[in-house]
């Protein structure tokens, strides 16, 4: 099989899909690996490094789509991209398809195979593939807060320790799956208070445990996050519902009870956000305010800090890379019940429910179309 690599184009998306130890692995199973010239250099990876791993560099991203037969990448296909896609062809990486109804019916339409990073499950419930980058966001959001909430970037001016003599920021964290648990782990280091909201008292029992109570925990309800946020200073939103829509959390009227200059980081832009106001920025462009409470939405944060966040994507990644070059993509959803679950679109049809809920479409299940 030919494997493609090509260069990220998403705002400052500076990640890359595979890493020369990967491609070495892959040409010694016997495939070939194409790599668009320059692809590593954001994650501090040289083009040398991928020839000396038997890579072949190629010098646009056409040639990569071109002759590829499965494309490794870490995000969405941009319009730009929209050209490449064809029939036959595998792609591999985020996709996060609940909110971006064009590029679900460009995939559609051109009888892409779509294997989505976010909704590869294992038979436990993990999410192995988002895990790596959900760690890296929830750690992230903490110092994106913490630096947004200095009065020069239009915050508070908020020291999210404190000192003696004077309270630590109030930080409020909903959902406590691996980003959330992330996030109140560093905003606990850095001598916050912090309250984590979850639907799931199990969830909210382990974190209270974990945490030998210096966190603070709330079961979820419209109510709880009303009276919550007024007293907030920073507000990480960390929903999760897999392959589907955010649900907004914090609805508009939210808003305005609010401290002026208080921060909102929604880490679940992704597949929609969990704010009513979240509308996805770039590392170009981040922030926006609402009623003088500033929103920062970035839809690719782990891009920030590429040489960490490529490393720990594609240690997750590689393994299930590997088994679909190896036995091509029937037999690796036949034998591999958690690619299964990666698969969201398939000869012209979403096999995804989550997504095709997400935007009223019909779906089909996947063992029927192979």
């Amino acid at each position: 099989m030919i494997i493609g690599v090509p260069r990220e184009v998403k705002d400052h998306e500076t990640r890359v899909g595979l890493v020369p130890s990967g491609a070495s692995a892959l040409v010694e199973a016997g495939h070939k690996v194409l790599v668009e010239t320059g692809a590593g250099t954001g994650s501090t990876i040289a083009d040398d490094e991928y020839v000396a791993a038997g890579a072949e560099i190629v010098p646009t991203a056409a040639d990569v789509w071109g002759r590829a037969d499965l494309v490794v990448k870490v995000k969405e296909p941009q319009p730009s991209e929209y050209q490449y896609l064809r029939k036959g062809l595998i792609l591999f990486t985020y996709l996060h398809l609940a909110p971006l109804p064009e590029l679900t019916e460009k995939l559609i339409t051109t009888g892409v195979t779509a294997i989505a990073y976010e909704t590869i499950r294992e038979k436990d419930g993990s999410l192995p593939l988002l895990t790596p980058m959900s760690e890296v966001a929830g750690r992230m959001a903490v110092q994106i807060g913490a630096k947004y909430l200095e009065a020069p970037s239009g915050g508070r001016g908020i020291l999210l320790g404190g000192i003696p003599g004077v309270r630590p920021a109030n930080i409020l964290i909903l959902g406590g799956g691996v980003a959330g648990h992330n996030a109140a782990k560093v905003a606990r280091g850095l001598g916050a208070r912090v309250t984590v909201v979850d639907k799931n008292l199990e969830r909210l029992r382990q974190i209270d445990d974990v945490f030998n109570g210096d966190v603070e925990t709330m079961a979820s309800s419209i109510w709880t996050i009303r009276e919550a946020v007024v007293h907030a200073d920073l507000v990480i939103g960390c929903v999760l519902i897999p392959g589907a829509a955010t649900p907004k959390l914090v609805r508009r009227d939210m808003l305005k009870p609010m401290k002026r200059g208080a921060v909102l980081v929604d880490v679940s832009i992704d597949q929609g956000g969990c704010f009513e106001t979240s509308r996805p920025t770039t590392h170009t462009n981040p922030v926006y305010f609402v009623d003088d409470v500033l929103h920062y939405c970035v839809s690719n944060m782990p891009a920030a800090v590429p040489h960490t966040s490529t490393l720990g994507l594609t240690n997750a990644t590689f393994p299930y890379l590997l088994e679909i070059a190896n036995h091509g993509f029937a037999e690796a959803v036949t034998r591999n019940e958690a690619i299964y679950q990666g698969v969201n679109v398939y000869a012209g049809h979403i096999t995804y429910p989550a997504v095709a809920e997400s935007q009223n479409r019909p779906w089909k299940e996947l063992r029927e179309l192979i």
